[in-house]
C-alpha cells in the first residue's frame, strides 16, 4: 500500500483542510484587519498618501517654527519664503503668551457726510465696523480671513505709519490712508441715507480690559477715542469687485 495513501486514510475526520494556494504564497487572509485587507494597489496608494501628508506636516511645522523663532541663519536666508507661506492664513499672534499680553479692545468706527439730491448735507452717526466683523465671525465655524483680519490689519497699518497727531510718515502712511478709506467705502457703498457720500471719517475706540476680580488690581475701563480727519471720497474709492 502506498504510504501516502495510508497517511491520508488515517487522518482524523476533523483535521483542518490543507492551506490554500494564496496562503502559501504570503497573501493576506480575507479577514485581515485594516489596511492589510486591501488589495496591493490600494495599499500602495494609502502608503503614498500617508507619506505625502507626513512630508506636508513636517514642512508646515518647520515654516511655523522659523516664523516664530528668533532670527537665525535659515530664517534670514529664507525669510521671504517663510513670510509668504505664513501670512495671512497661519499668522501667529504671540502677544497672548508674552509678558504683556493684549489688554485692550480696539474697535474701528466710521461715519459719512452725504449730499442729498436737493443739495442738502447730512452727517451720519458712527457705525461700528468692528462689531460688523464680530457679528460675521461669532457662531461661524469657518469665518473668513477678511472678517478676521482685514479691518484690524488696516488699522494697525495706519497707526504704524502715522504719529500721534495722525500725520503720515511717508509713502506707507499715504497707502494706509487709501487702504482704510477703501475699506470704509466698501462697507458703506456710494450712497447712504438717500444721498451720495462725499466724505468719510474714521475713529478708534479703545477700551481697557478689566483685571480679574482675584487680582486685586483696579483700572480705568473708560473708552478713549482717536479721531481722524475727514477724507474726501468718491465712487473711485470703492473697490472694483464690489
Amino acid at each position: 500500500m502506498d504510504p501516502q495513501a495510508q497517511t491520508r486514510q488515517e487522518a482524523p475526520p476533523d483535521a483542518p483542510p490543507p492551506a490554500a494556494d494564496g496562503a502559501s504564497s504570503g497573501a493576506p487572509p480575507e479577514d485581515a484587519p485594516g489596511v492589510m485587507s486591501l488589495p496591493p494597489a490600494a495599499r500602495i496608494a494609502v502608503a503614498v498618501a500617508l507619506g505625502v501628508v507626513t512630508v506636508l506636516t513636517g514642512v508646515h511645522l518647520a515654516m511655523v517654527f522659523l516664523h516664530v523663532a528668533p532670527d537665525n541663519t535659515l530664517s534670514k536666508q529664507h525669510g521671504s519664503t517663510v513670510s509668504d507661506y505664513i501670512n495671512p492664513e497661519f499668522e501667529q499672534n504671540w502677544k497672548l503668551f508674552a509678558p504683556n499680553p493684549l489688554q485692550q479692545n480696539i474697535a474701528v468706527h466710521a461715519r459719512a457726510e452725504v449730499v442729498r439730491p436737493d443739495g442738502g448735507r447730512e452727517r451720519t452717526g458712527w457705525v461700528d465696523l468692528t462689531a460688523m466683523d464680530i457679528g460675521n465671525i461669532r457662531g461661524n465655524p469657518f469665518p473668513s480671513h477678511t472678517d478676521q483680519n482685514e479691518l484690524r490689519r488696516a488699522w494697525d497699518f495706519f497707526t504704524g505709519s502715522h504719529d500721534a497727531e495722525n500725520r503720515s510718515n511717508g509713502l506707507r502712511g499715504d497707502l494706509s490712508e487709501e487702504y482704510l478709506r477703501r475699506i470704509v467705502m466698501s462697507r458703506f457703498g456710494p450712497e447712504l441715507n438717500g444721498g451720495e457720500i462725499r466724505r468719510v471719517q474714521v475713529r478708534s475706540a479703545t477700551t481697557p480690559v478689566a483685571p480679574p476680580p482675584w487680582s486685586g488690581e483696579s483700572a480705568d475701563t473708560g473708552t478713549t477715542y482717536r479721531v481722524l480727519p475727514w477724507w474726501p471720497v468718491d465712487r473711485t474709492d470703492i473697490p472694483e469687485d464690489q
